[in-house]
């Protein structure tokens, strides 16, 4: 869903309110009173935080997930590299593992050099 509102709304709305205090706060522009738009600033810091709080619970949940990753990925490697060993390169077994049997593999082939 797109916002319909600028990132910098917030900003906005401080400047506004420093703005209005100057010329007056009990100035009224339109139906809209400081107080209405300070109690939105006021309701909106608590939510903010709590959002700053999930978003480093998720970095943190992804970190952990990222070092797990990691060390099952130098787990699976090392399974490939022992199924390759003890059945062989070129054996069904390995290609059960997930390797890529050297019958299977393509040929290296050489780039002319261009003229």
């Amino acid at each position: 869903m797109a916002r319909k509102y600028p990132t910098d709304v917030l900003e906005q709305a401080q400047s506004i309110l420093s703005a209005w205090n100057f010329v007056g706060a009990t100035t009224t522009l339109g139906t809209l009173l400081p107080a209405a738009v300070s109690g939105d600033v006021t309701a909106a810091a608590p939510i903010e935080a709590q959002i700053a709080s999930l978003e480093s619970q998720l970095t943190d949940a992804r970190n952990k997930r990222d070092a797990l990753y990691d060390g099952l990925w130098q787990k699976l490697i090392r399974v490939r590299l022992a199924a390759k060993v003890t059945f062989g390169d070129d054996s069904s077994q390995y290609e059960l593992f997930g390797g890529t049997r050297r019958s299977d593999r393509k040929a290296r082939v050489r780039k002319v050099a261009a003229e």
